[in-house]
């Protein structure tokens, strides 16, 4: 019965962190652009839109548009941040 209540618990949290992350969005339509985020150093693009979404996320933004990723070695992000 505990672990039922523990991993009822743990997916409560997991739902609640997704619905206050911000979007990602590929059109912007409607939204005012309060900013810009970028990354660097990272080794995948999946790392790359994560660690976008975590820093829009934190600068208080509901939604971003990423406009670049690159990078051979090291890859690199830049996005758009929208409220």
């Amino acid at each position: 019965m505990n672990r039922i209540l523990t991993a009822v618990f743990l997916a409560s949290l997991t739902y609640t962190g997704l619905a206050c992350a911000a979007q990602q969005v590929s059109s912007p339509a409607g939204k005012v652009k309060v900013g810009v985020v970028s990354v660097s150093h990272l080794l995948t693009v999946d790392e790359v839109e994560h660690a976008l979404s975590s820093k829009a996320d934190a600068a208080g933004a509901t939604s971003y548009r990423i406009i670049a990723v690159g990078g051979q070695n090291r890859m690199f992000g830049v996005a758009d941040i929208y409220k």
